[in-house]
């Protein structure tokens, strides 16, 4: 199920996606502090480019590309 982002409470967003970046690691090749990871992401959400999903199944939450987002859904509705 896609979460908009925009129902989420602010402290709530902000820990999701410091967790979120924290998984990511540096990884990347970029070496961002986590702060600048964090705008980075909600600059993403804000542009539809990235979308927050949760898996009944696992009762997890994950950021991924809005489309794999959109996919997953149908697949979910569809079940």
């Amino acid at each position: 199920m896609i979460i908009p982002y925009q129902e989420l409470n602010a402290e709530t967003l902000n820990h999701l996606i410091a967790d979120f970046v924290s998984r990511e690691g540096t990884d990347n090749g970029f070496d961002q502090d986590q702060e600048s990871r964090i705008q980075q992401v909600i600059g993403l959400l804000k542009s539809g480019e990235v979308s927050i999903v949760f898996d009944p199944q696992t009762e997890s939450v994950n950021i991924i590309p809005a489309k794999e987002a959109q996919h997953y859904e149908s697949m979910i509705n569809h079940s």
